[in-house]
């Protein structure tokens, strides 16, 4: 009879240290958006000063990704993780002593070398400590987590900024990443893959490729592919990440084991992610204009009302990951995605008379239904990956959801701004034409009242055809999921109750049930 392997010990509270190191990531950059006034203000940042203050983040962030994990597989998962917070709690310390907008920058851009290093570290490190049975609670956990930050980095920057100055939302992130890397050296166990060569070619490829991309898909929005710079970054995308893939298909050791891809689970649960999170992306982007610029919330009660979405998500998460190991991930991922289509229609049809309580709704539809697929899609496809390769497997997964987000912002943007133009009257002024932000600029300026509410009139119904898309995306992630996400691989689940054939077979019935 073969021996049930030993459970780690501690791998409760090294999932409590995982949660920290993965929660002052998100915080910060939540918080961060709410400062960006009083930034400009105090350092005499310009509009372009500021991009770069967001955006340099982000481009070293999604560059460094897949380059981190695979040198965490190689070199030790813990030990880049605790390099990776050193590094992003003294950049912390740079940019919250800042005196120019490019120290800020620079201080930026640093954070994002130390939060590439410590994002793929944390769920690495979470798969090879929890087995298939207790993984998804594991994953449910972290990523409900990742939710609160998201949802209540804003209310926790607003609060701070009435009470100090701007630096004090990278002050936070020092004390929270000493405890984390102190937790992390004494509670964690060192992994890492076996030995290979290291793969310098693949890993500055998948650097411009990704860094390019990201950059590309933020620039498009402004001028579309009539700029010569736009253009030029295109290009470097696409050769970049073409020369990669084919490099990494001939490498004999290569960085990203692209043969993953072959797995149906795993192809099915990561695009379903991309599409999923190509969603959400444009999801606060014009959620947040219309509570604020339509409802005329303030930016604390904006943070406030995506409450119910945060409390929907963390109940969701633990129901979602006890059912899985009755239902598999399968079909636990396509009903949290019809559930969250579900909240994209009900936000398609808000009105500028809508109250508090239909916004709250679809929050908590949405919310509902990220706990129920989000933990699934991910166990599935953290389930497919080799132990091996479980720290570039986890970069994998959060380069696809950085994409899928960034191609949320540009695609469902520019979706949003062509349909607000084109249901703005025909004698509105240019400006107000542009977008909602100016038009309530133009129309405070001018007085005109019924500008103000043409520009309210003619963002919701913008705000519905935008919305349409981002369910008509996820509703197309629950198709893929469905067909995709089916096999050996569809669910980690306690080995006594494995699923067998007849529970297979139940599952095809409840999918088409749905």
């Amino acid at each position: 009879m073969e021996a049930t392997p030993t459970r780690h010990p501690r791998r409760w509270l090294i999932l409590v240290v995982l949660c920290l190191s993965t929660l002052v990531l998100i915080i910060d950059n939540m918080v961060l958006t709410v400062a960006v006034p009083t930034i400009a203000e105090d350092l005499n940042a310009s509009a372009q000063d500021l991009q770069w203050v967001l955006e340099s983040y982000m481009l070293v962030f999604a560059g460094l990704l897949l380059t981190a994990g695979s040198l965490s597989d190689k070199f030790g998962r813990r030990k880049m993780m605790i390099i990776g917070l050193s590094l992003f709690g003294a950049a912390s310390l740079v940019a919250m002593e800042a005196t120019s907008p490019g120290m800020l920058i620079a201080g930026r851009a640093l954070m994002g070398v130390g939060g590439a290093l410590v994002m793929p570290s944390t769920l690495s490190i979470l798969i090879t400590v929890f087995d298939e049975a207790e993984r998804p609670k594991a994953i449910a956990a972290w990523s409900a987590v990742a939710m609160v930050g998201l949802v209540g980095g804003p209310v926790l920057g607003g609060a701070l900024l009435a009470q100090f100055w701007w630096g004090v939302v990278f002050l936070i992130n020092v004390p929270i990443a000493l405890l984390a890397i102190t937790a992390a050296m004494v509670l964690m166990p060192e992994s890492k893959g076996p030995w290979r060569k290291a793969d310098p070619v693949g890993m500055v490829l998948s650097v411009i490729g990704m860094s390019a991309l990201v950059w590309t898909i933020n620039e498009l929005p402004k001028g579309g592919l009539s700029h010569h710079s736009t253009q030029l970054s295109l290009v470097i995308t696409v050769a970049a990440l073409i020369m990669f893939g084919i490099w990494e298909t001939r490498s004999k050791s290569p960085m990203v084991p692209l043969a993953m891809f072959r797995d149906k689970v795993f192809t099915g649960a990561s695009f379903s992610l991309v599409l999923l999170t190509l969603a959400n992306g444009g999801l606060m982007l014009v959620l947040t204009q219309y509570v604020q610029f339509v409802l005329g919330y303030t930016p604390t009660e904006t943070g406030l009302a995506f409450t119910p979405l945060a409390i929907a998500t963390l109940l969701f998460n633990t129901l979602g990951a006890s059912l899985i190991a009755k239902t598999g991930t399968r079909v636990m991922a396509v009903l949290g995605l019809l559930v969250i289509a579900s909240g994209f229609v009900v936000l398609a049809n808000m009105t500028t008379e809508s109250g508090w309580g239909v916004l709250a709704g679809a929050m908590l539809l949405m919310g509902a239904g990220s706990g129920l697929a989000m933990p699934a899609a991910m166990a599935a496809m953290m389930g497919a990956i080799p132990d091996e390769h479980a720290g570039v497997g986890s970069a994998l997964n959060d380069t696809i959801q950085q994409a899928g987000a960034a191609l949320g912002v540009a695609i469902l943007g520019a979706v949003l701004s062509s349909t607000f133009t084109r249901h703005m009257p025909a004698d509105a002024p240019q400006m107000a034409r542009h977008s909602i932000g100016d038009a309530l600029a133009v129309s405070a300026q001018t007085k005109d009242s019924g500008l103000l509410d043409a520009a309210r009139s003619a963002f919701t119904d913008a705000m519905s055809a935008t919305f349409l898309v981002g369910a008509a995306s996820v509703v197309g992630a629950a198709v893929l999921a469905a067909f995709l996400m089916k096999g050996k691989n569809s669910g980690p689940v306690p080995a006594e109750s494995a699923v067998d054939p007849a529970t297979e077979a139940e599952s095809d019935a409840m999918l088409t049930s749905l």
